[in-house]
């Protein structure tokens, strides 16, 4: 797969701003992507020694509506550690 289809966008919350500290960065990648694709695909476009990557398949709470109940989208998050002293700039 190409790097720029695996990885859609970079993932900027609070909880992963904590996590930058300890060189940890959250992306929002295709469903399809195995962990040795992120990593390949990081280091690509980044330019940075991966570690370790952690992947998890979220999905969206339903929700009620007057029409009806439509269901969650699911979606797959991969947290990506990079070596000691590297860092990935998001802005």
């Amino acid at each position: 797969m190409e790097p720029t289809t695996v990885i859609k966008m970079p993932l900027i919350t609070e909880k992963v701003t904590a996590a930058s500290e300890f060189n940890q960065y959250a992306f929002h990648v295709d469903h399809r992507a195995t962990r040795t694709d992120v990593k390949k695909a990081i280091e690509a476009i980044y330019g940075v020694t991966v570690v370790k990557v952690r992947t998890q398949v979220r999905q969206e709470r339903d929700r009620t509506y007057k029409y009806g109940k439509t269901l969650g989208k699911t979606w797959k998050r991969a947290m990506v550690r990079v070596a000691d002293g590297q860092k990935i700039e998001l802005f």
